[in-house]
């Protein structure tokens, strides 16, 4: 059995030259996290299955002629990793410009995990030329389809299809023509969506986000609290401007592991109805 302080399950490497420990099933780019290391990373996130696509996250591990997706490969021991070195840096700066350099110059949120990274590595724009850019889809009357600022890093597709089990969003063609699609390339509205937006909280770059661009509000504070529908105890956080819920996101605890339901992440407007009764009714005679 194991114990807290059993320590067979790990493995001992260096990372930045500071000796780390990662625990059995960790990736490089975990333990990396765990230690306060910080690695770019874009395709990578809590709770989804790991794609390795977008290679923001590449080290440089010693003895190796390639550089490695750190949120896909397990530390053994003894090895040496480098994250900020020279080449490793170079690699991700490149990786962080092209994506720079694909999006459309258009904001759909303040929260871009692109435009973060980008600010770390002061890459303000981009030498590289970008691409067609798709227009955007509004027929969803909760979600806001803004293609021009999507990188592909698939972690719509996979909170979609893995986490919520509908399999509405899929990866279509290949190469340059590659393209995040609904059902078979219909509008979003028009798709078998069931508004669960879970795809909305996986995106990191604003490609999805919550309708009537509330994405772009600066959110004066956050309310942590649980869904008020049925009795399964979803934790969730209310962003809030100028006393009026704004949108809602899923936080982690044991019922719903941050996911949330089309009740729980949209049925809020309740709260603000000029209808709704803000002081007990009593029945008189008569």
């Amino acid at each position: 059995m194991t114990t807290a302080t059993d320590t067979s399950d790990q493995v001992s490497f260096t990372l930045n030259d500071q000796r780390v420990t990662a625990t059995s099933g960790e990736t490089i780019l975990q333990a990396a996290r765990r230690n306060g290391v910080d690695i770019p990373h874009l395709c990578y996130a809590d709770g989804l299955a790991t794609a390795g696509n977008c290679r923001a996250c590449v080290v440089e591990i010693d003895g190796e002629r390639v550089l490695a997706p750190s949120c896909c490969r397990a530390p053994t021991e003894g090895m040496k990793v480098s994250s900020n070195n020279a080449r490793a840096r170079r690699s991700q700066s490149l990786v962080l410009e092209l994506l720079r350099g694909e999006v459309g110059e258009a904001s759909h949120t303040n929260d871009s995990e692109l435009d973060h990274w980008c600010g770390q590595y002061d890459l303000a724009q981009s030498r590289f030329g970008g691409r067609h850019q798709p227009k955007g889809d509004l027929s969803h009357p909760a979600i806001a389809v803004n293609m021009e600022s999507c990188i592909q890093c698939t972690r719509c597709v996979r909170a979609c299809r893995e986490e919520q089990n509908n399999d509405v969003i899929g990866l279509a063609f290949r190469g340059a023509h590659a393209q995040i699609v609904f059902d078979l390339g219909d509008d979003m509205g028009a798709s078998s969506c069931v508004g669960c937006g879970e795809c909305v909280q996986a995106c990191p770059t604003g490609a999805l986000m919550p309708a009537g661009d509330v994405g772009l509000k600066k959110i004066d504070k956050k309310v942590d609290s649980v869904c008020p529908y049925c009795g399964v105890g979803c934790l969730l956080t209310y962003h809030v401007k100028d006393n009026e819920i704004q949108f809602v996101t899923g936080r982690n605890g044991p019922a719903n592991k941050g996911r949330l339901c089309v009740k729980g992440r949209y049925g809020f407007d309740y709260v603000s109805h000029p209808d709704r009764l803000t002081q007990p009714m009593i029945r008189k005679e008569g």
